[in-house]
């Protein structure tokens, strides 16, 4: 069972440096070049050709750490501050900016570090940092929009606090980093955002947002030399500031304790937490190898999965610079012994301990960190962050400084951290418990009264510097050209090539639909059979298959969809043992037995879940009785399941014909099609093609249902129905672009703008239409205090109502293709983001190029379209309404 990762279990680590001399000029080694302006700003450029995108991010040494005492969210609320105006740019023309950019630019802080980053068309980069660098200059900081910022931070706050996970975590620090700043995170109280005012953020702004204090990485398909021209003349004039002493760590003995915590999760979760040694200690590199050693699959740790004692048990790690947090993370079945497991684990730890730990688990750890160096080169986006990453967090000089100190690791390293750090007097314990808080109940709606629609608000001029630029709508030519063919055996082969690093990544969808495939009281043979694929195969079992990937510093997945990444110099390698997994799993009775308890167990949990019974609720109101979506998988169904039942859905599902893989890296098309028949040329399909497309249903009547859920003290709401619309019928395009006048440009589209910057009611909102062949639907959703879910789902539905009587305006018809049309370049600056893309749109029975096509049609429509289209398709009284949370008010 996959278990969901720790929120907020965030990498934090302080940067301590003194400011670098002045360069006049950048100095440039292979595709990295440097810098440090006279004002002390260091700059990194990497050049990275993948697609003509950049990503920037600006790095401001300042986080968590340096918040006031009584004021622990601080640097986060200035960080919210920055998009509410900066410089010469008020918070409409920030929004409208990044939202024609592309939207895809946000901001976090961190405990030592705040970042605010961006990636962007290439020729659009010189906006990017002119934006960055008024906020460098000055952030207004008024008390006026710190008012109607709080309303977001403190939502913001309420959803964390909704998440018994975070709860957790948030204790495990405070004790194990007790009269230190790493013992409260970045994001604040609701009390501590009362008392903050808009001169309070003004003074810390000015004592830490400076030149001298800050790192800006660009990383992308640029000219480095002008690129640093342009940095030059863009934030060269911004004056360095004094900067103020940080603060001291000291930290103090840790005592073991535990505490039980209730949850809302359909599992029981333990975590038991290790003080480590941080980013800045010399121990750091074999306290990182620890954690993937005690976190890998062949570890004893992880083998209480397949002895049946844990759904799930691995290792993680927090860094921070004078220490780390370690956890060893157990998921157990609602009612299962988290005091046993507690038990188990220690004694697992403690046994290698003694015997210290397995050697080839070691090199393998190695061999997996140095392959990962290579595989972040995949995304323009993860390496500007590795970078970051390296410099801001852990005050490296390159990524290749962790790369080297992971080289140099021994055994004996690795053992010693063990022995020092991985102790039972420093324990702390924590075990969250499923609490049940009721099955949904039908409701009368919180939509208020609201009916009237508003005009559009008044066009955003831009700054003179990003308005004419921003206004040159254009499609871009694609930079793919995938070759497209099928193989005799009926598998569809797809080759991307690519140079961005010597490795490939492969991504496969086997087309299927388990409510359509499964038979008659046989639901959840699909969970067992894909809990088996990490079972091995025929020819080697789970712990021999696992060593094969971890010789090739591999990772795979098997099931109906699966996926490679892999050294290029290994793909022949990697490509047997997918195959091997996929066509010949390995099934074995003993582990069926022990993987059908499990999903037994874990399902009991599902069913009690609030999460579960939202979505229960949401389907009972879309679809009529009968309908194929409304099937359940109950432990009964598991039980009752025999292994020749997985084994016939395995031979009914697993197709060549219903296969596709989609090859993209360092590869030619000729090489890749060589290496798939050698390994998946056998595969051969019998009988008929199944039927995998859903039946289309009728229009849902209105309803409204509250799911109570007594860990939040946050309201989510989702609000959905069904749109008779298919994926193919013209009016999609209209749609989608309405869309995103609705959504997709934070501030600068008119649900955020209404709900989060005027009216403080959310902390998100999102909106989205899901188009398929035969079904589809409209949703808006949102997170709020319970006294807001009405006043907020009024707004959605004057805005919509809105969009169908009321064309958009001309900025916000423009602003949404800009947003559409600038995202095509975006979606190639990654291999995994292109590989999964070809292979969804293979599935979909689209054209590969389906992107570049719908940004032409994007590109003719006018507002007369969005109206008709929204008018002709979306019914706003008839939302079903599912409100998980305390009660609304």
């Amino acid at each position: 069972m996959i278990v969901r990762r720790i929120a907020t279990c965030l990498s934090a680590i302080l940067l301590i440096s003194s400011p670098a001399a002045a360069q006049n000029a950048g100095v440039s080694q292979g595709n990295v070049t440097r810098a440090t302006l006279s004002n002390g700003l260091r700059v990194v450029i990497v050049r990275d050709p993948l697609a003509p995108v950049v990503t920037v991010y600006d790095n401001y040494l300042v986080g968590a750490d340096e918040t006031p005492a009584a004021f622990p969210g601080m640097a986060h609320a200035q960080e919210h501050m920055a998009f509410r105006g900066c410089s010469g740019v008020d918070a409409d023309q920030t929004a409208a900016i990044f939202a024609q950019l592309g939207g895809d630019g946000d901001a976090d802080t961190q405990q030592t570090i705040t970042q605010y980053f961006e990636t962007v068309p290439a020729p659009d980069v010189g906006i990017a940092l002119r934006l960055d660098a008024a906020c460098m200059r000055n952030i207004v900081d008024s008390q006026a929009q710190w008012l109607q910022e709080r309303g977001a931070i403190e939502q913001e706050v309420a959803q964390d606090l909704s998440n018994p996970t975070y709860k957790a975590f948030s204790r495990i620090i405070a004790d194990a980093f007790a009269g230190t700043p790493y013992a409260h995170d970045a994001l604040g109280t609701r009390p501590s955002f009362q008392r903050t005012t808009g001169r309070l953020l003004k003074q810390f702004y000015r004592k830490w947002y400076a030149p001298n204090n800050a790192i800006l990485v660009i990383a992308g398909d640029i000219d480095p030399s002008k690129t640093l021209a342009l940095v030059r003349s863009t934030y060269g004039s911004i004056p360095r500031r004094a900067v103020p002493k940080r603060p001291q760590i000291r930290l103090h003995p840790v005592h073991s304790e535990s505490f039980v915590l209730d949850s809302d999760q359909p599992y029981s979760l333990v975590l038991i937490g290790y003080r480590l040694p941080g980013s800045s200690d010399r121990d750091f590199a074999a306290a990182r190898i620890l954690s993937d050693v005690l976190a890998s699959q062949r570890a004893d740790l992880y083998g209480l999965v397949p002895q049946g004692k844990a759904l799930y048990a691995g290792f993680q790690i927090a860094s921070y610079p004078k220490a780390s947090l370690g956890l060893t993370i157990g998921a157990l079945p609602p009612n299962g012994d988290a005091s046993g497991f507690v038990t188990q684990a220690k004694q697992i730890l403690a046994a290698y301990a003694k015997n210290g730990v397995p050697a080839e688990l070691v090199d393998a750890a190695k061999r997996s960190e140095i392959a990962q160096s290579e595989f972040n080169r995949n995304s323009i986006a993860d390496l500007a962050d590795t970078w970051s990453h390296a410099l801001a967090d852990e005050g490296r000089s390159s990524p290749d400084d962790d790369v080297n100190a992971v080289r140099s690791v021994t055994v004996d390293q690795v053992n010693a951290v063990l022995r020092r750090y991985i102790v039972d007097s420093g324990a702390i314990t924590a075990t969250l418990i499923p609490k049940p808080s009721g099955k949904a109940v039908a409701s009368k709606g919180f939509g208020g009264t609201e009916k009237t629609t508003t005009p559009p608000k008044k066009p955003v001029l831009l700054p003179i510097w990003a308005r004419a630029e921003l206004a040159k709508v254009a499609v871009s030519p694609s930079t793919l050209s995938p070759s497209d063919e099928t193989l005799p055996n009926g598998i569809r082969l797809i080759v991307q090539p690519e140079t961005a690093s010597q490795t490939v990544t492969v991504s496969g969808e086997v087309r299927h639909n388990d409510l359509l495939q499964t038979p008659a009281g046989k639901d959840g043979a699909d969970d067992v059979l894909t809990q088996l694929f990490t079972y091995g195969s025929t020819s080697l079992d789970r712990l021999a298959f696992q060593k094969a990937l971890d010789d090739i510093a591999a990772q795979e997945t098997a099931g109906t969809h699966f996926s490679l990444h892999v050294l290029t110099e290994r793909f022949d390698r990697g490509m047997q043992l997918l195959a091997d997994n996929l066509l010949h799993p390995g099934l074995p009775a003993d582990a069926f037995t022990v993987v059908q308890k499990q999903t037994s167990d874990a399902q009991a949990g599902v069913l009690q879940s609030p999460d579960y019974l939202r979505q229960r609720a949401i389907d009972r109101a879309l679809y009529p009785a009968g309908d194929p979506a409304l099937r359940e998988t109950t432990p009964q169904t598991i039980s009752s399941l025999t292994l020749d039942d997985v084994k016939a859905y395995d031979r009914a599902v697993f197709r060549p014909d219903m296969t596709t893989i989609v090859v993209i890296g360092d590869i030619s098309p000729s090489a890749a099609r060589a290496t798939v028949e050698k390994w998946f040329g056998e595969w051969k399909a019998q009988g008929m093609k199944p039927q995998t497309d859903l039946p289309a249903v009728p229009p849902n009547k209105a309803s409204a249902n509250v799911v109570p859920d007594a860990q939040r003290v946050q309201d989510e709401a989702t609000l959905v129905e069904n749109v008779g619309i298919s994926r193919t019928d013209p009016d999609y395009y209209s749609l989608e672009l309405g869309d995103h006048v609705l959504g997709g440009g934070f501030y600068a589209t008119r649900l955020y703008h209404d709900l989060r910057q005027e009216g403080g009611l959310v902390y998100f909102v999102s909106n989205r239409l899901a188009a398929g062949k035969t079904r589809s639907t409209y949703s808006v959703s949102y997170g709020c205090d319970p006294p807001n879910v009405s006043k907020a789902r009024a707004l959605i539905q004057r805005d919509l109502r809105a969009m169908q009587t009321s064309n958009v305006s001309p900025g916000e018809l423009q602003q949404a293709k800009a947003i559409l049309l600038r995202q095509l370049p975006l979606q190639e600056a990654s291999e995994d983001e292109v590989a999964d893309g070809l292979a969804s749109r293979a599935t979909q029975d689209l054209p590969l190029d389906e992107p570049h096509r719908a940004a032409l049609k994007y590109a003719s429509l006018g507002a007369n379209d969005i109206r008709d289209a929204f008018s002709k398709w979306l019914r706003p009284q008839d939302f079903v309404e599912v409100v998980q949370g305390p009660p609304p008010g």
